[in-house]
């Protein structure tokens, strides 16, 4: 009888430490110190299925997964698509119903780009962040219906994308909900104070980001002249000059020209729209997707009477402004000789 309450009592003890030292809803991650935190992502479209098969190996296997799921009445219908992040003192229960619920991981869902020269580098640097794909979001910001929608040409489309970085929320951002945001943030950067500047310059917001584009593209690291730079681009457009401006040409030639130090006069023949050398008024777009602080350096530029700029022959990267042809000459032969001196 003792023997028989002995075993008894050994069945008891076994299950209680099989039921309540390791329940499914009280577990940590499979074979993970309880300080480790992983950033997971759900694609839209996702079942449960989809679901264990990105979080084996990482915070539990498939089959732990698949099962915890079935007891919490975790279904395919109830995966919620985004970015979570999940470790720390979480156990598998908080863990599916984190998933079940959709409690996203949103401080940390930035979108950053700058110094991009196209579509493809800005979707490049911001399809990382968020669940739609870079190729996804070129092709919508190309499409006739987006550019018509938004009231640009295929050529002026960028002016749209303001570099910055942003908070966006939930990763699982599609490529449209990502042009409307940027639309937003578009409309939020023209506010009355940049439009009442606007109309003074008597310019449209594409000018001033094409104009932008250029200032940037030909003083890319003394910021100071840029306000400068702008009024004398201003000062040959609004008079119907040429702008004649390097970038402009060089833009013509694509690759062809990296790492070239010095343009000829050969390179400012090729025809294309977009050289200023051989076309009066502004190029048909912008060259690159300029910076904020460019854009209001047009918006800000200075009012003077130079016509003319020539880099400085010092190679301290600033110019030498000039209100007359002559003195522009006069700068321009210090700087050719200076060239010639160095062999370039």
């Amino acid at each position: 009888m003792k023997k028989l309450v002995y075993l008894i009592l050994l069945i008891v003890i076994f299950g209680a430490g099989f039921f309540f030292g390791k329940p499914y809803y009280d577990l940590h991650f499979s074979g993970k110190e309880l300080s480790d935190v992983y950033e997971i992502y759900i694609p839209t479209g996702s079942n449960l299925n989809d679901v264990g098969e990105i979080l084996d190996g990482k915070i539990m296997s498939k089959s732990e997964f698949l099962s915890f799921a079935n007891k919490l009445d975790f279904t395919d219908e109830k995966v919620e698509p985004g970015k979570y992040e999940l470790g720390g003192s979480f156990k598998n229960k908080e863990i599916i119903y984190a998933l079940k619920n959709g409690n996203q991981e949103k401080k940390d869902v930035r979108i950053t780009f700058n110094n991009c020269n196209t579509i493809e580098e800005m979707a490049g640097k911001v399809a990382p962040s968020i669940e739609a794909d870079s190729a996804d979001i070129v092709e919508l910001i190309k499409s006739d219906a987006t550019v018509n929608e938004y009231g640009f040409t295929q050529n002026t489309m960028m002016a749209l994308f303001l570099p910055d970085t942003y908070e966006v929320g939930e990763w699982d951002m599609s490529a449209d909900e990502f042009v409307r945001f940027m639309a937003d943030q578009f409309k939020t950067f023209w506010n009355d104070d940049r439009k009442a500047k606007l109309n003074q310059k008597g310019l449209q917001q594409s000018e001033v980001t094409i104009l932008a584009s250029i200032i940037e593209s030909e003083q890319g690291v003394f910021q100071q002249e840029w306000e400068t730079i702008a009024g004398l681009y201003i000062n040959r457009f609004k008079s119907g000059w040429k702008l004649e401006s390097d970038p402009t040409a060089k833009f013509c030639w694509g690759d062809e020209l990296e790492g070239v130090q010095r343009l000829t006069h050969a390179h400012m023949k090729r025809d294309c729209p977009y050289n200023t050398y051989l076309y009066a008024g502004l190029p048909p777009g912008p060259l690159k997707i300029p910076s904020k602080k460019a854009i209001d350096a047009v918006l800000n530029a200075e009012d003077h009477n130079y016509y003319f700029m020539c880099a400085k022959p010092d190679n301290s990267g600033l110019h030498n402004f000039a209100a007359t042809l002559s003195e522009h000459n006069r700068n321009a032969r210090l700087f050719h000789a200076y060239m010639d001196s160095r062999g370039l």
